[in-house]
């Protein structure tokens, strides 16, 4: 692949990081704005172990796709390297390794804390 094809493939990956994002995040607002109404009080056991199921669900999924388009991205950044004379952005994105790592590492701790978080309003 040339340098501007491996460029196009980095913005797609990282578009898929973000696009990942998207679906989790309209399930944690409906869990906010019910839990900030009081509505986990009312609901019933099941409710509540389903909403968790369904946010737990939502949330690995998503993770399963970031992490997979994190270590595509590795694998490019390696094609990218290879490049002669590449431009400065070219450098700039093959230098990203490290980003790209404390992304995936933040990616897990979030999901996890803010799982957490979840149980607790719905739960308590």
């Amino acid at each position: 692949m040339d340098e501007k094809a491996l460029l196009t493939l980095w913005n797609d990956k990282r578009s898929a990081i973000i696009k990942a994002q998207l679906a989790p995040s309209l399930v944690l607002i409906g869990v906010f704005v019910l839990s900030g109404y009081g509505k986990f009080s009312m609901a019933t056991n099941q409710t509540k172990y389903l909403t968790l199921g369904v946010v737990a669900a939502t949330g690995i999924l998503a993770m399963i796709s970031q992490y997979a388009a994190i270590r595509e991205a590795e694998a490019l950044i390696n094609d990218l390297k290879k490049i002669q004379n590449p431009s400065a952005l070219t450098k700039k994105v093959a230098e990203s390794r490290a980003l790209l790592s404390l992304s995936a590492t933040a990616m897990v701790a979030f999901g996890i804390g803010i799982f957490a978080l979840v149980a607790w309003a719905i739960l308590a």
